[in-house]
This record gives structure tokens, sequence and C-alpha cells, in this order.
């Protein structure tokens, strides 16, 4: 993998990203949020973290269902978008690999909407997964909202072409090194030359997350499909784990 690449985050989730995906799922973000709160022990009141919570869409949902949510992101200008939304959001800018908190500051932590598996040494999410490990209260809960890696290898789509939002974009799909790679070609209207972004995710299969999981002192305990809380197979849109911090 390119070092580009590998630091794809840091450009991807920029302007062009916001340009490009203004409105993501509302409804989407409600239901994730609904699936934490009923299969969670997090009582109203608690302070959960929204770990990347980029534009913040799970904050507003997150503060209905009776939480004190705190976002945490390494993009300025996804922060600066939830601000917009919401002027007395509390947001931190920060690396996921490194938490600003307190240890057990944290009733509950959520990793909404594939936002692990990012970093090109795996030892990084080691670090992210220890992270959530300290600054969680013993008995705390956490939840994973991550691809199925099954699924995106048997539905790839090589390539893709379409117009948002007035600017062509072409995406490049490739499965390399255990890793989903996607490489985003956008075209304005008013230039010739394309803009050039990349997305890079570590696959991770059910048993090698849980063991990850594991060695963190973090519990799975239970695991869904999908965000109505539908049993995960091979065919599930999505990997869903809820757990908990183990008490020693």
């Amino acid at each position: 993998m390119s070092g580009q690449e590998s630091d794809w985050f840091r450009d991807w989730f920029g302007d062009e990203y916001l340009e490009l995906y203004p409105h993501r799922d509302e409804a989407e973000a409600s239901r994730a949020v609904e699936l934490f709160r009923d299969t969670s022990d997090v009582a109203p009141g608690s302070v959960v973290l929204d770990l990347a919570s980029g534009a913040g869409r799970h904050l507003a949902p997150l503060q209905s269902a009776g939480y004190v949510p705190v976002g945490l992101d390494l993009s300025w200008p996804l922060l600066s978008r939830a601000r917009s939304m919401d002027g007395e959001a509390r947001l931190v800018r920060a690396d996921m690999r490194e938490l600003p908190f307190r240890d057990a500051a944290f009733a509950g932590v959520a990793s909404f909407f594939t936002s692990f598996g990012y970093f090109s040494d795996g030892s990084d999410d080691r670090r992210v997964m220890a992270e959530v490990r300290r600054v969680l209260r013993p008995g705390g809960t956490f939840i994973l909202d991550f691809l199925n890696a099954s699924r995106v290898r048997a539905d790839l789509v090589p390539e893709d072409e379409r117009r948002i939002s007035g600017r062509h974009v072409r995406q490049q799909r490739r499965i390399e090194g255990g890793r989903v790679i996607k490489r985003i070609e956008i075209t304005s209207p008013d230039s010739e030359e394309p803009r050039i972004f990349h997305e890079s995710v570590r696959l991770y299969d059910p048993g090698e997350l849980h063991s990850r999981l594991e060695e963190a002192g973090l519990e799975p305990k239970r695991r869904f499909g999908d965000y109505e809380g539908a049993g995960f197979d091979a065919s599930s849109p999505r990997l869903i784990v809820l757990g908990r911090r183990a008490e020693s």
C-alpha cells in the first residue's frame, strides 16, 4: 500500500467528502443508536463517547436516546460541520489511537458506520481497542459497527461512475493484502485535472475481530447483522458487535 493510501483518512474526510455526501442517512443513524439503546444496559444520563463521530449524525440520536454524547474525530471539516448543526455539541479533535480522556470516563463507547480498521499497521487497531477499554468504566458497554468482510468480498463492484453534486465521480475498488481499497477520482466542471482520494479498510472476519477485542480486555457479548438487530451470517449487511469492558 502506498504512503498516500496509508494516510488516506487525513485527506479524504474534508471538504470534498462533505460536498459529495452532504446528507448521509439520518434514519440509518437513528436505527444504529436505537440498537445500542435497546440492547445495552447503559442508563439514561450516562456519558457516551461517539468514536470517529464525523459530521455528528449520531450525536443528536444519542442525545434523544437520553445519553450525554461526546463526539471525537480527527477531521476539522467534519467537526466544523457537526458544530454548525449543533452549537452546544461536546466535540473533541483527536486521534483515536490516543484518546484525551481520563481512565473510566465513559459508560459507553460507540464506533458507528465502519470507523475502524483504517490504519495500515494492525498494531494501531490494537491501540484503538486498548484505548477504548481504558476510557470505559469497568463493566461499561461498547458497540462496534463494522462492515461484513464476506459480504464485501462477494459483492465487490470493481468500478462505477456517476455524477454527484455536478461532479463526475469514478470509483475503483480492489481487495489487496486483506484490505478493501477504493480509489476515488473527482472531476469538477471547471477543472480538467481530477482530484484523487483513497479509502482503505482492513477486512476483519468475525472470529478475528472477536479475538482482537478479547486481547484488549473487551468482551464480545452479542453479534448482529443489521441495525434492526437481526442475527449475523455471511450475507448480513453489517457486522455489529456489542460487548463490555472486563471488570478486572
